[in-house]
Order: C-alpha cells, then sequence, then structure tokens
C-alpha cells in the first residue's frame, strides 16, 4: 500500500510539472496564437446615437443579418466551423470616438473591423486601424481620401464619390440632351462635413466642362432644422436643377421646405443621398418624392438575393431597405470570403486575402471584387428615379426598370 501511495504522489508531482512548464510556454506566445480556437471576433462599428444614429442601426442592422446568417450556415469552414462573434462599437456620430471604440476592439482582440458609415468617421476608424494592423472594410463612407493614403488594411467595396458624382454628371448630361437641353442652370445645397463637401466641390468642377451654370453652392450645417432661408434664395435664384447633397433627415426637410414655398425646378438631382434611394422617404413623404432622381449605391434590381433581402428586412417592424443595410450586409460576407481564404484569424493573413479578393458571390452591379489601393474597381452607382410611388432604376439600360422622366412635371 505505501508503494503505491508513493507512486501517485510521483505521478500528481510529475504531473503539475508538466501543467506549470506547458503554461509557462504559452504565455510566451502572442494571443492572436493562444486565441487560434473558439469564435472570430469581429467589430461593427457604426454611429448609432447622435446626429447619424438612424442610419448608423440600420448600417448595424444589415451587419447583423449577414452574420447571423453566415453563423446558420456553418460558420467559417476553412476554420472548422468557428463562428462570427460580433463586438459592436458605437461612434456617437463623432470620428474622434470611432477612433476610442477601435482602440476597445483592438483590446478585446478582434480580427477585423466593418464600418463606420459616414465619411469623416471612415478617415479617423481606418488610420486608428491601420495602427494595429486591423483589417477595416469600409462599408459606406464615400471620401475617397479614405483609400488614396496609401494604408494596407483598407477596403472600400462600395464606389467613392469621384465614381459617383462623375457617373451622375454623365447620366443627367445624357438625360438632357435627350430632352433637347432644357436645365442649363443648377445649385448645389450640400451638408458641411467631408462628403457633403467633397461631393458639392467635385460636382462644381464638373458641371461648368459640361455646359452647366452653377448659380450658387450653399453649405449648411448638420443637423439643420430650417431651410426656409435656403429655400427663399432657391427661390430667387429660380435654378431648372437642384442638386442636394445630404444625410436623410436634412434631405427630407430640405424637399419639404420647396413643396410648402412652392419651388419646382425641372429636377431635383441627387447625389449620393436622396429620396430615390430612400423607401423610408417614398413612403412618409409621397407627396414630395415622386419625380426625384438620385444617383447612389444601389443593388442590382434584377438579382433574386436581393429582392430576397429585401422582402426579409421589409418583414421586420419598422425597418427599410436601404443601401446602409445591403452594403453592410455585402461588406461582411466579403470579409467572411476573406477569412474563409486565409484560413486564419490573422490579421495580416486576412489583409492578404482581401487585397486577392475576387468575390463575385454578392448581388450588387459591381461584377467580381478587385481592390487597387484600397478601392474596388468594378463598384458603380445606379440612378434610380421615384415613379408612382416606387423607386425604380432609370439608368443604366443594363438594369433599368423604367424610362426617365426628366424635365419633371408635378
Amino acid at each position: 500500500m505505501g508503494k503505491q501511495n508513493s507512486n501517485r504522489r510521483e505521478f500528481l508531482k510529475r504531473s503539475a510539472a508538466v501543467a506549470a512548464a506547458t503554461a509557462t510556454g504559452l504565455a510566451g506566445f502572442p494571443a492572436i496564437v493562444r486565441g487560434q480556437s473558439g469564435p472570430i471576433k469581429i467589430g461593427v462599428l457604426h454611429p448609432v446615437s447622435g446626429a447619424l444614429a438612424y442610419s448608423g442601426g440600420l448600417s448595424r442592422l444589415g451587419a447583423q443579418i449577414a452574420i447571423d446568417e453566415i453563423n446558420a450556415a456553418g460558420g467559417i469552414k476553412s476554420l472548422g466551423g468557428a463562428k462570427i462573434r460580433t463586438v459592436l462599437g458605437d461612434a456617437q456620430s463623432k470620428p474622434d470616438v470611432g477612433v476610442s471604440e477601435v482602440e476597445k476592439m483592438n483590446a478585446e482582440g478582434v480580427s477585423a473591423i466593418v464600418g463606420a458609415y459616414a465619411s469623416a468617421i471612415c478617415l479617423a476608424t481606418t488610420q486608428a486601424a491601420a495602427k494595429y494592423n486591423i483589417p477595416h472594410v469600409v462599408d459606406v463612407g464615400v471620401a475617397d481620401q479614405i483609400v488614396e493614403r496609401g494604408l494596407k488594411n483598407v477596403f472600400r467595396f462600395a464606389p467613392g464619390y469621384r465614381t459617383v458624382s462623375q457617373q451622375a454628371m454623365n447620366y443627367l448630361h445624357i438625360m438632357n440632351t435627350l430632352a433637347g437641353k432644357p436645365a442649363k442652370t443648377v445649385m448645389i445645397i450640400h451638408e458641411e462635413s467631408l462628403f457633403g463637401t467633397g461631393t458639392a466641390n467635385l460636382l462644381s468642377q464638373q458641371l461648368p466642362g459640361m455646359g452647366y451654370q452653377i448659380v450658387d453652392v450653399v453649405k449648411h450645417a448638420n443637423p439643420t432644422r430650417d431651410f426656409n432661408n435656403i429655400v427663399l434664395r432657391m427661390k430667387a435664384l429660380n435654378p431648372d436643377i437642384v442638386i442636394p447633397a445630404n444625410y436623410y433627415n436634412e434631405y427630407a426637410l430640405l424637399v419639404r421646405t420647396m413643396k410648402q414655398q412652392n419651388v419646382q425646378p425641372k429636377a431635383i438631382f441627387s447625389v449620393l443621398g436622396g429620396g430615390a434611394s430612400s423607401f423610408k422617404f417614398v413612403k412618409e413623404f409621397p407627396d414630395v418624392a415622386n419625380g426625384i432622381i438620385d444617383c447612389n449605391h444601389w443593388y442590382n434590381p434584377k438579382d433574386k438575393r436581393a429582392l430576397a433581402l429585401r422582402r426579409k428586412v421589409e418583414a421586420m417592424k419598422g425597418q427599410f431597405y436601404t443601401y446602409e443595410v445591403f452594403l453592410n450586409y455585402q461588406a461582411v460576407h466579403l470579409l467572411a470570403d476573406g477569412i474563409e481564404r486565409a484560413k486564419s484569424r490573422d490579421r495580416a493573413a486576412i489583409i492578404e486575402a482581401l487585397s486577392n479578393s475576387t468575390w463575385d458571390k454578392h448581388f450588387m452591379p459591381y461584377g467580381p471584387t478587385k481592390f487597387v489601393n484600397g478601392q474596388n474597381q468594378g463598384a458603380q452607382p445606379l440612378m434610380m428615379q421615384v415613379l408612382k410611388g416606387d423607386i425604380k432604376v432609370v439608368l443604366p439600360n443594363t438594369y433599368a426598370q423604367a424610362e426617365p422622366v426628366f424635365p419633371w412635371k408635378a
């Protein structure tokens, strides 16, 4: 019996020594190595409070739907079916808060980040993520500065405002020419941040060369709760075309004020932000929505997957199928494809996989992804118009559901 106890004590002693040595060895490995099992942490970062909360909430919704679908379908197959765990962040509609959220996500050990909606916030969060080599998939942010700083961790799936504004002006010129060039003067009204100011500057450079006279460019604060003075000036200048570049709340208030003051230009032609890209706007303000044109992010209306997601979102109480929803949905699936091909949670490996992406399982009018300096080269906007209470793609012809009506007659 004594010999058995002695053997047992020796066995326990050796086991304790092995366990201690193992623990010491693991402590010397980087956290990313020790975390190769379990869920994959993905940061989902948006402004879900503050002035941009509505759009930020929709962005988060689109990302979460995609994550739920991926997990339900078996997770990341190349990592043994690992599930994605969402690490939520609220930028509070402020770039500096977005940076703080990136710091928290890095400490949490995220493998990548999706977000952060607004251009000014994306500019800050992508830079902050670069410090830790965190891959950052940009969902919406259109400022081209986001992808022009040489940051290897940044990937924007959708087009930037240079591409969108150039395409918008081409579409406008086609419509105006076919109609006999009834529109000659333009007034631009834009919000004050990087998105609105950058878009307005590009349009101001492009329009004169196409034969249009810009009668005024008006910048307004974001938020703004009274457009009466701006619309009074519009009424005095009587432009043929009004081009707004605003976020949702200001856009809705601007065009409603135009209606109240009986201002009816030949066209309200929005660029990146308008009634013709928001089913919420069409439903809530049908009296002012009809006829509005918008060149913006949009899905392929002939793709059954896009229509299925629309039905899913609209079945949720109080939700609308907006570009915030489907761009984040697609951004998460793009990231998941990168992780699948990287076969790793490692940030550098995911960046490498995204850099060589040829992902074509989306429902956007883009073709397979190809990133050059962080920008998806095939990304393009579509032109929509509100016709008979619905949003229809009117250009280009490949995706068109209806003919554009230009000039608009109320």
